[in-house]
C-alpha cells in the first residue's frame, strides 16, 4: 500500500513541496490538517514518509472506511460520529500516540471543506484525543493547498508548524485560533508564490 500511495502522488501531482521542521524522537506525532478532498490522506502519507518517517495512522468516517476499506492497508480507522462507538474510535487514536514511533493524522473539520475556506471549523473530538495522549505527543499543524501554476498537472504545498503546546488543558476555542492562525499564515504565503 504504501508504494501504490507514493505511485499514486506522484503520477497525478507536478510536485510535492513542504517545509521541515524538528522533530521530537522520543515522541509520536498528532498531525492536525485542514480537509478538501480524497487526497488529504494520502498527500500527507508521502510527507511522512520523507520527513517524519513514523508509523502512519489516519482517521476517516466510517461510510468512507466501508466504502474504500483498502485504506485500512494504509493505516486508517474509522469514527462515527453519530454511535457510542466514537468514543472508542478517539480513544484508539490517544492509544496510538502513546507509542513514539507512531503519526496519527486527524482532520478536526470533521468533513470536507473547499480548500481555500476562510474559518476552519474545529469538532470537540479532538480535544479528548489529545487529554487522553498529554505529554506523549508533538502537535504539528499542516495546511494544504493545491493549485495548477503554470502546469498541467497540480502542484501540492504543504505547510507545517510544530506547536510548542500540546493543547490538552486549552479549550477547542483555544486550539481552534491556534491552528486558524497557522492556515492563514499558509493561505497567505500560497498567494505569494512566484512562478
Amino acid at each position: 500500500m504504501h508504494q501504490y500511495v507514493k505511485f499514486l502522488v506522484r503520477t497525478k501531482f507536478q510536485q510535492l513541496i513542504f517545509n521541515t521542521i524538528d522533530i521530537h524522537e522520543n515522541k509520536s506525532i498528532l498531525l492536525l490538517a485542514n480537509h478538501f478532498s480524497f487526497w488529504d490522506g494520502l498527500i500527507l502519507h508521502c510527507v511522512n514518509d520523507k520527513l517524519f518517517k513514523k508509523n502512519f495512522y489516519f482517521m476517516v468516517n466510517e461510510d468512507t472506511a466501508y466504502k474504500l476499506h483498502y485504506l485500512q492497508y494504509g493505516g486508517a480507522f474509522s469514527i462515527n460520529k453519530s454511535s457510542r462507538k466514537m468514543i472508542e474510535s478517539l480513544d484508539y487514536a490517544a492509544k496510538l500516540l502513546n507509542q513514539p514511533g507512531n503519526l496519527v493524522l486527524l482532520f478536526p473539520q470533521g468533513k470536507l471543506f473547499s480548500n481555500f475556506v476562510e474559518d476552519v471549523r474545529f469538532e470537540k473530538g479532538v480535544l479528548r484525543v489529545m487529554k487522553k495522549a498529554a505529554g506523549k505527543f508533538q502537535l504539528v499543524f499542516a495546511a494544504t493547498f493545491i493549485q495548477f501554476y503554470k502546469h498541467r498537472k497540480q502542484s501540492i504545498n504543504v505547510y507545517l508548524k510544530s506547536e510548542s503546546a500540546d493543547y490538552h488543558d486549552k479549550s477547542i476555542a483555544e486550539l481552534k485560533e491556534a491552528y486558524q492562525r497557522h492556515y492563514d499564515a499558509a493561505k497567505k504565503s500560497q498567494t505569494e508564490v512566484e512562478l
